[in-house]
């Protein structure tokens, strides 16, 4: 007696449940609905931007990594590359891997210029050609990998847990994200800057480093730890420098016109000059001047310039030196 009083409302149970299901054609109805929804919203999009037909389609951030991977193996073929490369085949690979990722970028940069024109067309005559932008990058790579080889020995020297020169280039997400920079900056400043601000994300999603494809860095840049690192678009970074996890070199303010838009453009943030060390939390803000040898404590907020060797601290300025990490 007890089994069927409990049989029965579960059966039931079920009944209504298979009753309510929706049925394939009520997920169609549905379906067609949301896409046509959709739809609408696209065309009040395109005339909201006066735009009669959508635009082209933009620079792929998949095929961008795979590119992005490729270059990087190509610079480090014996730690980034294959792992079963002998060094009879070095250079086959080398030659192979630069090949393969230049055709992909060479890709993406059509799509951005592509998109640039659709933009501004008037803009076609004063932007190279994607084969350009492509060959004038691929003269710049030996450059990149000498200032890696400095970024690498860098943190090399600056961190007593690196075990060896490899462990730094194959582990510390500094540096990684130091190499898509470096690759990055190359794209921005040859004119495939939206192609290098997507390269800038993948890195930034992997490490939790942002660094602006505009940012000019100096050789021997050294970021130990590195989440939530922040380097604007117009900082400029000299030789030998070394910064913490969380340390933002960003703008102070940002200029409206007389409609209330951003003023795009304009040099905004820091200088850091060569030598000075940031540690971990700091804050630098506006077109300010870190002069050389500088030491910038931990959780410093600093919207002022410096001169040459100075020592700062949360609270003030003293001649107080950080040494061995002691300023962690």
């Amino acid at each position: 007696m007890t089994s069927s009083t409990i049989a029965c409302p579960s059966s039931a149970a079920a009944r209504v449940e298979e009753h309510d299901a929706p049925t394939a054609s009520d997920l169609l109805l549905e379906l067609d609905r949301v896409v046509a929804e959709l739809l609408a919203l696209r065309v009040e999009s395109l005339q909201m931007r006066q735009r009669a037909d959508s635009p082209p389609k933009l620079p792929a951030r998949r095929i961008l990594a795979q590119a992005v991977e490729k270059l990087a193996a190509a610079l480090f073929p014996n730690r980034l590359g294959a792992p079963d490369l002998t060094d009879e085949g070095l250079n086959y690979f080398v030659g192979y891997t630069l090949d393969a990722a230049l055709k992909l970028l060479y890709g993406e940069i059509r799509r951005e210029l592509r998109f640039r024109y659709f933009l501004s067309p008037e803009s076609r005559e004063e932007v190279p050609e994607a084969a350009t932008i492509v060959e004038r990058f691929s003269t710049r790579l030996p450059k990149v990998r000498k200032l890696l080889d400095s970024d690498i020995l860098a943190a090399y020297q600056g961190d007593p847990a690196a075990q060896s020169i490899d462990e730094v280039l194959v582990c510390y997400p500094g540096l990684t994200a130091v190499i898509y920079h470096r690759l990055a900056h190359e794209l921005h400043v040859l004119g495939a800057p939206l192609t290098a601000r997507i390269i800038a994300e993948i890195a930034h999603s992997s490490t939790g480093i942002d660094i602006h494809p505009g940012a000019a860095i100096g050789g021997s840049f050294f970021i130990d730890h590195g989440t939530g690192v922040v380097i604007g678009e117009t900082a400029i970074i000299g030789e030998r420098v070394r910064i913490y996890q969380a340390v933002t070199l960003g703008a102070k303010r940002f200029l409206a016109d007389e409609n209330g838009n951003l003023v795009k453009g304009g040099a905004r943030h820091p200088i850091v000059e060569d030598d000075v060390v940031i540690y971990a939390g700091a804050t630098i803000l506006g077109r300010v001047t870190i002069g050389r040898g500088s030491t910038i404590g931990g959780n410093v907020w600093l919207t002022r310039s410096i001169p040459p060797n100075s020592h700062i601290t949360q609270a003030l300025a003293q001649s107080e030196v950080f040494t061995a990490g002691s300023g962690i």
